[in-house]
């Protein structure tokens, strides 16, 4: 296994080195981007390079390829890379002409989306924080200041394209680039100005001479020779803004994104593929999923406020870079089918007729040349649609395709990709460090609390109070606000009342947490009154602000500020009256103490483990070492027992975590119709939990032995139950009928055999070296249920159960074929289905 790795890695070196030559002229028509002088339908999926790392890159690549892409796209992030101005930094993940060239190895194209606005659920929607402070400067429109920056950011990034000859111009795989982002969404707010500001940008990307064409998204006068292209769940009624220009969809909306507070969105594949297929359908060219891999916002890149560590999004491929099944193996499926319609797509436009309710057929012809779509679009009733002199049933809220205008080779609707049930398991992983070991985790922890208040020898004293982002510059999330005040005599009824544009507060009284304010996802402003008790003399009140990442939509986003605004205000005080704190001269402190000491390395010298461990206490930086989980399974941290904080593994940082922000109960249910329009509040799980306890580790930033995993914990929290866990893939499900269309690979051999074959039933383990163990269940009549939850329902074959065994145990891979002829007719007169559950070792 070794030498295979090995091997492996010396290919994807040289690809790297010596990509793929594509050679390529790129234009377009009114109906296709043209490659070379050919037209092309393209399946493009979203996988951003910084939300996973450069060892994963090859992986998630190749399987983007299996799965039936031609484009990866990606934006590129400029607050990445010019976190200062003129320090540029394309380091590791943030290596974007390696993720170029990787993307080159395996064969595909590149859609770049420089913007370099890019909103993504990114931190300040990917705009450096300094350009804030930039004299004069208006963002995202026609203002001198900002323009000349967003202008020389763009040039940079296609001078280094260049360079590395990336453009297909070039011989690279960059077919398209993108220029501002989602614009026409906020544009009215920006007045005339917004016109002009899009005229500049469009001139001024074309003017930059790449030899591709440019996009805007969600542009509707996006000026020539730009195109113009969709965002959203469902485009197939999208309209370019000319005649001249090809229908393309630059986000199709695969899932939605998790933020703190919310409950996991995720969306049905039957329903996205229907997306697809429409689009498909009604003329549409290049389709491309938001996300196909949304991998974890590490560090403090998540936007906001809120959004969540996670960015899973439901993609085809899971945070972790494990496929989801069945989402990736049906899509994968309908891939195919497009593609054997390519030749009849490229070739025409379709005549689209509607032929009853709800009923719309599509007919792509030309010379022999024919390809069809049948749609459904009622959500409530199966019809039987009646086509060139052939009848076919289409359920609701569906698409058949039919390459040649008479068969069938898959309905969106029916899935014939397996599921896979995944877990996580804890994993033992105690080390001997030589600090205090806790006896209930096994693990040895040193400590350093963090002081309450001013602590820094840069703080500063200023009347009145002052807006964070204005303030930090973005530097921390943390931001000190501290006051002394001398009272006469005790007040032990005394309310504290704070407003603050957010995102969390926290207040402490002489020292100790008195209360913690939280805003949302939806409005970051926190309001407080906190019951405290004032003793006679003086008294120290310690606000600590903290950022939950920065605002990245809107129009004026870059104005909405952060932090304590008040007023600030001591209430219910024995004289009967109100004090206003707010004008009073506060001193304030950047960042934490333990930030500038760089705690979050793990190497200092302060830490304690000299007493007990200290547990449920705020502000306090926890550290332990531990030993790589054993075997290759993706890794994370169950943080369940903290409250709050930042975590850091060998001096990187996973991101924030927030496991005691408790969601919403109401929304959720077992299932979801996957029937009728989708929108990001459809479909939900986990209501009354957590948003997210378990933050992603990627392996390679884990050594054999010797590992640091340092916290920060704002609230309080004990580290003693957090555990390392590993991602695991417990039972294979399969679930056709009598009426699923073949597999969609075999439509090649059926026409050149000139027999059709039947549905089949198709497991697949999903690790190499794993073969089918066990059959848990295997029933064919009319099971029920679904994966791990399986009955037999009325009726069922009493062969089932054996012929699925002596099918399928011992293998990596077995099809069955779904048919009465196999298995009896346990009832006749309904349609029946072969479900099976299975078990890989």
């Amino acid at each position: 296994m070794r030498g295979t790795q090995i091997l492996f890695v010396l290919f994807w070196v040289v690809g790297i080195v010596a990509h793929v030559s594509f050679c390529a002229n790129v234009s377009y028509d009114h109906r296709a981007l043209v490659i070379d002088g050919k037209r092309r339908v393209l399946i493009s999926g979203s996988i951003h390079y910084p939300r996973s790392t450069a060892e994963m890159w090859p992986d998630l690549i190749q399987k983007s390829k299996d799965g039936g892409l031609d484009v990866i796209e990606t934006y590129v992030f400029w607050n990445l890379h010019e976190p200062v101005r003129n320090q540029f930094d394309f380091e590791g993940r943030n290596d974007l002409v390696k993720f170029v060239k990787t993307v080159a190895a395996a064969g595909l194209y590149v859609h770049l989306r420089i913007g370099p606005y890019v909103c993504a659920e990114w931190n300040y929607g990917g705009l450096p924080l300094w350009l804030h402070f930039t004299p004069g400067i208006q963002f995202r429109t026609d203002n001198e200041p900002f323009k000349a920056e967003m202008q020389r950011f763009t040039a940079k990034i296609v001078d280094m394209m260049k360079q590395e000859k990336l453009y297909a111009s070039q011989g690279g795989p960059i077919i398209l680039s993108q220029i501002e982002n989602e614009y026409g969404n906020v544009e009215g707010s920006y007045g005339s100005a917004a016109k002009s500001y899009i005229n500049w940008a469009a001139k001024m990307a074309t003017s930059l001479d790449t030899g591709v064409p440019w996009v805007m998204c969600q542009q509707s006068d996006a000026p020539n020779p730009i195109i113009n292209t969709c965002n959203g769940f469902y485009c197939d009624q999208f309209t370019p803004n000319s005649n001249q220009k090809p229908k393309m969809w630059t986000e199709n909306w695969s899932g939605w994104f998790l933020f703190f507070g919310g409950a996991v969105p995720y969306r049905p594949v039957e329903d996205l593929a229907f997306s697809v297929a429409r689009f498909y359908q009604r003329g549409g060219t290049l389709q491309n999923y938001y996300m196909y891999h949304g991998g974890t916002n590490f560090g403090r890149t998540s936007g906001g406020p809120f959004v969540a560590t996670s960015y899973d999004y439901d993609a085809p491929i899971d945070e972790y870079g494990i496929v989801r099944q069945p989402k990736w193996g049906h899509l994968k499926d309908l891939h195919k089918a497009i593609k054997l319609c390519e030749k009849a797509l490229i070739s025409t436009d379709p005549t689209i007729k509607s032929i009853g309710s709800n009923i719309e057929t599509a007919v792509y012809k030309t010379g022999s040349v024919c390809a069809a779509f049948l749609a459904n679009v009622g959500t409530g009733s199966d019809a039987v649609v009646n086509f060139n002199g052939n009848k076919y049933s289409v359920p609701a809220w569906s698409v058949s395709i039919l390459p040649d205008c008479k068969n069938v080779v898959l309905n969106t609707a029916k899935v014939n990709s397996a599921t896979t049930i995944s877990s996580f398991k804890s994993e033992s992983l105690k080390e001997d460090a030589g600090t205090l070991e806790d006896s209930v985790s096994g693990w040895s922890w040193s400590w350093i609390s963090e002081p309450v208040g001013i602590s820094k020898a840069d703080a500063f004293k200023k009347t009145g109070l002052v807006e964070q982002i204005n303030t930090t510059a973005d530097r921390s999330d943390y931001l000190w606000y501290s006051l002394s005040i001398d009272v006469k005599e005790v007040e032990p009824q005394a309310l504290l009342h704070i407003e603050s544009l957010g995102h969390i507060l926290h207040a402490f009284i002489n020292g100790k947490l008195a209360g913690t304010g939280y805003g949302n996802s939806g409005k970051g402003k926190v309001t407080v009154e906190i019951p405290i008790t004032l003793v006679a003399g003086k008294n120290t009140i310690d606000l600590l602000s903290v950022t939950v990442g920065l605002q990245n939509y809107g129009a004026f986003f870059d104005t909405w500020g952060a932090g304590i605004t008040g007023p600030v205000q001591l209430k219910g005080l024995k004289s009967g009256g109100t004090l206003d704190l707010s004008s009073q001269q506060w001193t304030y402190q950047v960042g934490l103490n333990g930030e500038e000491l760089g705690l979050s390395s793990g190497t200092s010298e302060q830490w304690s483990s000299q007493s007990a461990l200290p547990k449920k206490q705020p502000l306090t930086w926890y550290k332990t070492t531990f030993a790589v989980p054993s075997g290759s399974n993706p890794v994370a941290i169950d943080f369940t027992g903290m409250g709050k904080g930042e975590a850091w593994v060998n001096g990187q940082s996973i991101g924030r975590y927030l496991p005691t922000y408790i969601n919403w109960n109401k929304g959720c249910t077992d299932s979801c119709n996957y029937r009728g329009a989708y929108s990001s509040s459809k479909c939900l799980k986990n209501c009354g939990k957590p948003s997210q306890t378990l933050y992603h580790v990627p392996r390679s930033w884990l050594q054999p032995n010797g590992n640091t995993l340092v916290l920060f914990e704002e609230m309080g929290g004990d580290p003693t139950q957090i555990s390392f866990v590993t991602k695991q893939i417990g039972s294979l499900c399969a679930h056709v009928s009598e009426s699923h269309p073949p597999p969609v690979e075999l439509w090649n051999s059926d026409r050149e055999s000139g027999t059709k074959q039947g549905p089949m039933l198709s497991l697949e383990c999903p690790y190499p070296n794993q073969v089918i163990s066990s059959i848990k269940l295997a029933s064919f009549g009319t099971p029920e249920g679904t994966c791990g939850n399986f009955n037999h329902g009325r009726c069922s074959s009493k062969r089932a159960l054996s012929i699925v065994q002596k099918a399928c145990i011992g293998m990596s891979s077995c099809r069955i074929g779904v048919s009465t002829s196999a298995f009896g007719d346990p009832c006749s007169g309904v349609t029946k289905s072969l479900a099976v559950e299975a078990v890989c070792a």
